[in-house]
């Protein structure tokens, strides 16, 4: 924990506070939910609360092991399992259960339900750029088709993309290549007309957003000014400390002039201060941080587990922000071709009490069962001694559990040294 007597130091050494990459590193995690053992069930209000403490928890479609959402929510609820995040989102009765809401932030996410009111900026914002950009996005036609699947949707209820424009033809061109009406269902959804009111698989269906948004929650609204400082306040609140591109990046909610004002009259108004934090690397970097910062920096120890986190983790998808916090590169191969890979199609990275240890390659057969463990590869100057190798099978065992596997293999060189 950082003292007064620490903290007079850095004054003296500064005309900002300092802090270091230690206390860095802590406040950041604290504010990502990593920086206690995982606690709590993991449904219900406790995973809601999770989520709204978060912010938001990105959804993708990969899933060697489990899709990102389960497990960033797994390595903060051990307790968390497969389906609990629909049972909170996805409520029959949404005036009662529905606690989320999916849209775009970076990307597709599940939000705080609470949270809507300021997307109605965002998605009037989306509107006009699709709109003035419609030539080059998805497919020309697409403006004639909002009546008719609006009338669909609210004649016969939640369609998928796959039940609008079946009279159209489809294209072989891929997935990016999609026909009018289906163009028209993401336009409407992304400008706020439908909403996603649940998931089949990995596949949207939509309603109309007054069947989907809790009433009391759609009522409200928000001028453009109290969006922009909510959105500024709150991304800083989860980021611990920042620079105005950060906090502009933390949702896109903001564009980073927004963002940028905010901070200057935060700064003027002395409810942000300057302070300087060190990188993994020992360099100082000048960021913004809320005037009381001093009285977040009593953090409790990290604790002394292993957990394998999601690469769209939010405490990593800013790549550039955690290489500097942690020293840790990582990018994701999917796209890499296998023979120029460096690791894996898709790895995991492990964190380990306030660092990242490593990174590991595994997969689990759905068909089987059977989760197998491909390569571990510590980190840097990592060694893997008897009890951080025992952390690490804890962390693997808990993540098969996640996955639902019932079985796990390791390959015969996968502790990579």
């Amino acid at each position: 924990m950082v003292r007064k007597a620490q903290l007079q130091h850095y004054h003296q050494m500064s005309n900002h506070l300092r802090l270091t990459n230690s206390q860095a590193r802590a406040i950041f995690l604290e504010r990502h939910a990593l920086g206690s053992r995982p606690s709590g069930s993991g449904t219900g209000a406790d995973l809601a609360g999770l989520v709204h403490q978060l912010g938001f928890v990105q959804l993708d479609s990969i899933n060697t092991v489990a899709r990102a959402h389960h497990m960033i929510l797994h390595a903060r609820r051990q307790s968390y399992r497969q389906g609990a995040l629909d049972r909170v989102c996805f409520g029959t009765r949404p005036e009662t259960t529905r606690q989320g809401f999916e849209h775009w932030t970076h990307d597709a996410s599940m939000i705080a339900m609470e949270f809507f009111p300021h997307w109605r900026h965002k998605m009037t914002r989306s509107a006009a750029r699709l709109k003035s950009n419609f030539k080059n996005w998805r497919r020309d036609g697409f403006e004639q088709k909002f009546d008719a699947v609006l009338d669909q949707i609210a004649q016969h209820g939640p369609c998928c993309s796959s039940d609008v424009g079946t009279d159209e033809a489809r294209s072989s061109g891929g997935w990016w290549d999609w026909h009018p009406s289906k163009t028209a269902l993401e336009y409407l959804w992304r400008s706020g007309a439908l909403s996603v009111c649940h998931r089949q698989g990995f596949r949207k269906y939509y309603d109309l957003t007054e069947r989907v948004i809790p009433a009391p929650v759609l009522a409200r609204e928000t001028v453009l000014e109290d969006t922009i400082d909510w959105a500024c306040h709150a991304a800083l609140d989860r980021l611990g400390f920042g620079t105005s591109g950060e906090i502009a990046k933390f949702w896109e909610l903001v564009t980073k002039e927004e963002a940028r004002d905010w901070c200057a009259k935060g700064l003027a108004a002395g409810q942000l201060q300057e302070i300087e934090i060190e990188g993994a690397d020992g360099q100082m970097r000048k960021s913004l941080a809320f005037a009381d910062i001093e009285t977040r920096l009593d953090t409790p120890p990290q604790p002394g587990m292993a957990r394998i986190l999601s690469p769209f983790d939010p405490a990593l998808r800013d790549r550039t922000r955690a290489e500097r916090l942690f020293g840790f590169h990582y990018r994701i191969e999917v796209f890499v071709p296998e023979a120029k890979r460096q690791y894996g199609y898709y790895v995991f990275p492990v964190l380990e009490g306030d660092h990242l240890m490593g990174r590991i390659d595994m997969k689990c057969d759905s068909a089987s069962g059977v989760m197998t463990v491909r390569a571990f590869w510590p980190e840097g100057t990592v060694k893997m001694g008897k009890d951080r190798r025992a952390r690490l099978h804890t962390a693997i065992e808990r993540t098969a559990r996640l996955a639902g596997s019932s079985d796990i293999t390791f390959a015969a060189d996968w502790l990579r040294n």
